[in-house]
């Protein structure tokens, strides 16, 4: 049997009188890339942001490799966190740092490595990523495509075990969107990460994901391989992708 390293069971949460989460249900197995899919209001954003440790669930339980996240200290959740990197929609650099400066400081803040070394590490990702040539640019010089690559790179530097991507594809023209998802699925083989992707895109899920979830009303409604999943029979799932 495969390892599940990512686990929601019943998660339920409301913010005053809406509800968001109504018993959100799913896991994810190590190595593997699961794509959520869904509406507004769904509760992707919400569902992201309960992996992390941001916002704890009202009733239920969230787990990422055997830690369950309503009891873990904050010492052991910033130690969780510090395996897990996070791809923001905008890439999310400080704009008056550097590009390498931009990478370096999660290395600064969280490690024991000299200079020279973190300069190693920033090069590495950057060559990873296909921009080697960025590191002394700022991130106000970069194309939208580049700022994305270069935004993954921070991600990676810490050699994260989970990436999670909230809609990689957002901003995006067609041909620099699919440029990003076949690197993110090199990425995934390379690397062997385990990943989650929030995206509504098509053409992303269909290239990144092993398998995809389509969230509606709070719930994990449809779970089929990417394969599968846009050929759907479920009438929600076929109404919200005009099939």
């Amino acid at each position: 049997m495969p390892e599940t390293i990512i686990r929601m069971s019943g998660v339920e949460k409301s913010f005053g009188d809406h509800q968001i989460l109504r018993g959100m249900s799913f896991d994810v197995h190590r190595g593997q890339c699961l794509g959520l899919m869904g509406g507004s209001g769904s509760g992707k954003s919400v569902t992201l942001r309960h992996l992390i440790g941001l916002i704890r669930p009202d009733a239920g339980l969230v787990e990422v490799d055997g830690q369950d996240l309503t009891k873990i200290s904050r010492r052991e959740l910033a130690e969780l966190r510090k395996r897990m990197g996070y791809v923001f929609q905008d890439g999310a650099l400080i704009n008056w740092l550097t590009v390498a400066e931009n990478l370096a400081l999660p290395l600064e803040e969280n490690t024991n490595l000299d200079a020279a070394e973190i300069a190693a590490k920033v090069q590495e990702k950057l060559e990873l990523v296909h921009v080697p040539d960025t590191g002394q640019k700022f991130p106000t010089e970069l194309s939208g495509g580049m700022r994305r690559r270069v935004g993954l790179a921070r991600a990676l530097i810490t050699d994260p075990e989970i990436i999670l991507y909230d809609e990689p594809n957002a901003g995006l023209d067609p041909r620099t969107a699919r440029s990003i998802n076949h690197l993110m699925r090199e990425l995934s083989d390379k690397l062997e990460v385990t990943s989650i992707v929030v995206e509504h895109r098509i053409d992303c899920l269909k290239t990144v994901a092993d398998e995809v979830v389509f969230l509606f009303e709070g719930q994990a409604r449809v779970r089929d391989t990417a394969a599968s999943f846009f050929q759907p029979t479920d009438p929600e799932l076929r109404e919200f992708l005009g099939v």
